[in-house]
């Protein structure tokens, strides 16, 4: 963790502020500037155009390319294609040009640079001087944002005023269709099939080469000053130019209104998109910037009356965990279930945008608490996927239902065989996601339907996946569990517990169905062809499935001959090796027993309360001083284990890093995009470490603790229908319902039931579990 924060952004509550242009940061402030929906989102590259470094990023969510994967030899099983979330649409094009000059920040004399993001309000603006070589001084300000109550709509404003003389300005405004996708292509991958100009409506279908899915964009401008606009069109471009009259003192202002549109299937007439996206233009086109903005904002307001994090005693924290809330809300909110959450969410390319099991792993809690409907679509997007994983599961020799580590269409687009082919722990990850779920929201109607479905399936490809040894146990073998520097193995433990969790929840449903709902468990038998024998087998396997441990010690083996491998102290790598997957060859990573991320630990924090205290703390202290943390994923759940242990320092020492992942670039690739998913195991360790929260049993459960550093802190939860209120300080810790029913809760072991008036409970100074064994 010997890691150094880069700063160069200011400390704000509710801001990040970029006080004169760091051309140096340039594509990281891309990054962090970045403005989404949920369907699309832009990275904050410049309108005007930029000849500097960059890497302009505007995606549709689900909108994707194809590529081939090469194989030196093709065999079966191995993925053959990948999809890649593509760049699409510049619906921001701008060009300002004054007697001559054309604004480029890279090449122009600008002065007072601000750029902010309002994270109260979602909006991204920019505001300098820019002195042109003709000695004129102008006021320029940019403001967008991407509309989080009608998701196809975007907006910009562009305001310049002149200082010190009168004169105009030559604008260029448009929808541009060329630019190149960098990471993956290198060049640009778009076919312009349409475009038009028709009674001050710009309009543009493009195709994908390969792929054959269609984005359609249009936009109207709105102005107060009078304009003669001329149309321009390009191969993939159309936009207007005209003239704006400027006069000393006098802004002038002219707003843009863009509606988007995709379809996210290939061989779909484009006629019919065109037509669509039209419609879709004429319904949207008539909502004013100001009218679009404030109930953006309203949406926003409501966000964080319900469920914003506050700390007092802590600005950095304070920025940090607004930030992550942001993304993690305008990456996804459950408007559309056939939609996902990548690592990078819609900032940049890498990943291409695909889904892996972050969103199941480490993001699902964040939803499931802050808006449940989102944390249902998350699984239903599964559903969706479900042919595509029953396709896989007979490509890889299997039975059931075989999800995608990586995939974009439900296909799997992971060409690294020993990660994508080994990596099955994806299939537990969902169903752990429907176990808590449920859990905390008690939808049958979802599980007996939906969900009994996926368990069913998942159940059956691992007991295919699976073999019986000698000694009469249940083993997974050649897989590659959390850590991925060790593939290939025999009985990862996490992949094993989390199956046998798997398999204990379908019966446990199995059961339950047969007593309250035997006509919809006969309907999901015969969808899925279920047989007797299937049952039995896995109430077989869950009472035999092989776990790794010595009882001597307490530990769980990572897996079968974990314990054999020789051991490298992590203090001792060279920071110039540092991230180790970059500088070692593969095979010298799994020669040690150096881990990349949270294996064992990670089971151990899902499923909390069925492990003692002691073998948490046994667990910890081994496998911590093994780990390299090279997974933005990692922090968080060493945090939120080291504040349960009372390992209180070492628990902030992991949160610093994780708040301020992107905003202090710690990594170094924040350029790259943003660690969206890390995000939702941020906001876990928030609330799971400092808060002391556990959900994993049949009511929630509190062990908090105030960091020295902090004077206070505060969350809310969605549970249940209710609001939960929890505020933590010097005198203790605060519980309220905001609305709804009363909730029971667990404090350190004592049962309470909070209602509206709330309750204040002191904090132990010691966990009384220690204070027995201390006794």
């Amino acid at each position: 963790m010997a890691k150094v924060a880069s700063r160069y952004l200011v400390v704000h509550p509710w801001a990040v502020i970029e006080e004169g242009f760091h051309a140096d940061h340039a594509r990281e402030s891309e990054s962090i500037f970045s403005v989404a929906n949920e369907f699309m989102g832009v990275r904050g590259y410049f309108d005007e155009g930029y000849s500097g470094a960059r890497l302009q990023g505007s995606y549709i969510n689900g909108v994707y390319e194809e590529k081939p994967i090469e194989h030196p030899f093709l065999l079966k099983g191995l993925a053959t294609r990948s999809c890649i979330m593509v760049n699409t649409v510049d619906w921001l094009f701008t060009r300002l040009t004054v007697d001559g000059e054309t604004l480029d920040l890279a090449t122009s004399r600008v002065r007072d640079f601000v750029r902010r993001l309002d994270m109260q309000t979602g909006t991204m603006t920019r505001d300098f001087i820019w002195e042109t070589a003709s000695g004129k001084a102008l006021r320029v300000s940019f403001a967008r944002f991407t509309s989080m109550v009608a998701s196809s709509l975007a907006y910009q404003r562009v305001t310049i005023e002149a200082l010190n003389s009168a004169g105009t300005v030559q604008v260029q405004s448009g929808l541009d269709f060329s630019q190149p996708h960098e990471h993956m292509f290198g060049r640009n991958v778009w076919q312009c099939t349409r475009k038009a100009a028709d009674a001050g409506t710009y309009a543009i279908l493009a195709q994908t080469e390969s792929s054959g899915l269609q984005a359609f964009s249009s936009f109207q401008l709105q102005t107060t000053a009078a304009i003669a606009p001329q149309v321009v069109e390009d191969d993939k471009y159309i936009g207007v130019t005209f003239e704006l009259a400027l006069a000393p003192g006098v802004p002038v202002t002219f707003d843009k209104l863009v509606a988007n549109h995709a379809v996210k299937e290939p061989g779909v007439d484009p006629e019919q998109v065109w037509q669509d996206g039209m419609a879709r233009a004429a319904e949207y086109h008539a909502l004013s910037y100001e009218m679009a903005w404030q109930q953006h904002k309203a949406y926003w307001d409501d966000v964080w009356t319900r469920f914003d994090l506050t700390v007092e005693g802590d600005p950095e924290t304070q920025q940090g965990v607004r930030f992550n809330i942001f993304h993690l809300h305008q990456t996804y909110h459950g408007n559309d279930p056939t939609l996902n959450i990548g690592p990078k969410g819609l900032t940049g390319e890498v990943y291409d945008g695909c889904t892996f099991w972050d969103t199941e792993a480490y993001c699902s809690q964040f939803f499931l608490f802050n808006n449940p409907t989102a944390a249902k679509n998350l699984i239903k997007y599964r559903h969706h996927q479900l042919p595509g994983a029953l396709e896989r599961a007979k490509q890889v020799d299997c039975k059931g239902a075989k999800f995608p580590f990586v995939t974009m269409d439900g296909t799997e687009s992971c060409g690294l065989w020993h990660w994508g082919n080994t990596e099955i722990h994806i299939d537990a990850a969902v169903a752990y996601s429907i176990w808590h779920y449920v859990n905390i929201s008690e939808d049958t109607e979802f599980l007996y339907r939906e969900g009994i479905e996926l368990l069913l399936l998942i159940s059956r490809y691992y007991a295919s996946r699976g073999g019986w040894n000698a000694q009469g146990e249940f083993g997974i073998m050649s897989v590659c569990g959390p850590d991925e520097f060790h593939c290939m193995v025999n009985n990862n433990s996490y992949t094993n517990f989390m199956a046998r969790k798997a398999f204990a929840y379908t019966l446990q449903v199995i059961d339950e169905m047969q007593r309250s709902a035997p006509a919809l468990l006969d309907t999901v038998r015969g969808k899925v062809a279920l047989q007797p024998e299937e049952v039995a087998e896995w109430r077989r396997i869950v009472e035999h499935m092989r776990l790794p441990y010595a009882p001597e010690s307490g530990l769980y083996e990572q897996h079968d001959g974990y314990f054999l491998l020789p051991h490298l102290d992590m203090e001792t790598v060279p920071i110039e090796e540092i991230p180790l997957i970059r500088h070692w060859s593969f095979e010298r990573l799994s020669w040690y027993d150096l881990i990349k991320q949270p294996d064992v630990l990670l089971f151990m924090f899902f499923h909390n309360q069925e492990f003692s205290r002691e073998t948490k703390r046994k667990n910890y202290a081994y496998y911590e001083p093994r780990c390299s943390h090279e997974s933005s994923l990692s922090p968080a759940v060493h945090s939120i284990l080291a504040a349960e242990l009372g390992l209180h320092e070492e628990a902030y020492k992991f949160w610093q890093f994780a708040a301020r992942l992107d905003l202090d670039d710690y990594n170094r690739n924040t350029w790259e995009g943003l660690h969206v998913t890390a995000m939702g195991a941020t906001w876990m360790n928030f609330i799971y470490g400092f808060g002391g929260l556990r959900s994993d049993g049949p009511v929630l459960a509190f062990q908090p603790y105030l960091p020295a550093r902090w004077t206070a802190f505060s969350f809310r939860l969605q549970y249940r229908g209710s609001i939960l209120s929890v505020t933590v300080s010097g005198a203790g810790a605060t519980f309220a319902v905001v609305s709804g029913a009363a909730i029971p809760i667990k404090f350190f072991g004592q049962d309470y039931l909070i209602e509206g008036a709330g309750i204040t409970l002191p904090i132990p100074a010691v966990h009384p579990e220690d204070a027995l064994a201390n006794a």
